[in-house]
Order: C-alpha cells, then structure tokens, then sequence
C-alpha cells in the first residue's frame, strides 16, 4: 500500500519511539525528512540521525532525545496535510506555546523553523508544531 503522508508517517515513528521510551527508531529515507530532522536537531528536540539500509532501500535512524526520563518532544503534529495545505508569510508564522516551541516551515531557502523563517524574511508551507 502506497504511503500518502511520509512526512506524517515519520513524526507519528517519533512520537510512538518516544512513548515506548526507545532509544533510537527507523524510517524510510527521503531529503524532505532529512530536512526536517536536520531542523529538530538544530533546535534539540533529537540527539541526531544517520543513514542506514533498510533491507535495500535506504533509511534513516533517529537518535531520539530524553531529559531527566521524559521525551524531548512533548507534542509534534503535522500542520500541512495532503488534503489541506497550509501556507504562512513570514509575518503570519505561528507562535507556538508563547516561543517555547517551534513551527517547521519548508521556504524557497530550505526547510527552517519559524524563528530562522522570520530571520530570513520569508514563508511557505508550515509542515510541523513540536513542542
């Protein structure tokens, strides 16, 4: 069965890792999730990943993150879904619980999160919240 969201499909891989307090989960390889988990790594919410095979085709292992025995990543949702596309300005970004999450955005100039987005001046499509 062909997946429709494999953005979705990975946030929900971390989410369910996290809860089952796994060190490490795995995923499907493509630059679109490369991106966003270059984004979680930069802003802390995972410890890091790397590129693996899965069977014959390429994957990624993400390195998942704990504080004091609680995950990293309270809460991650996907904004911008295949049946509802969700765009921002850069004016428009939303804040996410008062600045102390991060919104991912995919721009012209890459994948970024919303504070890097208001820096460089520019929107695009909001994919993710975590917090």
């Amino acid at each position: 069965m062909a997946l429709t969201d494999p953005l979705g499909d990975m946030l929900t891989r971390i989410r369910n890792g996290q809860q089952a307090r796994k060190d490490s989960v795995t995923t499907p390889a493509s630059k679109l999730r490369a991106h966003v988990l270059d984004v979680l790594q930069r802003e802390g919410y995972i410890r890091g990943y790397s590129e693996e095979a899965l069977g014959k085709h390429p994957g990624l292992r993400i390195e998942l993150k704990y504080f004091e025995g609680e995950p990293a990543i309270k809460h991650v949702a996907r904004v911008s879904k295949p049946g509802r596309r969700v765009y921002s300005g850069s004016k428009e970004l939303p804040v996410v619980r008062n600045g102390l999450g991060i919104t991912i955005v995919s721009t012209p100039r890459g994948v970024l999160s919303d504070a890097e987005a208001r820096e460089q001046n520019v929107g695009g499509e909001v994919l993710a919240e975590v917090f």
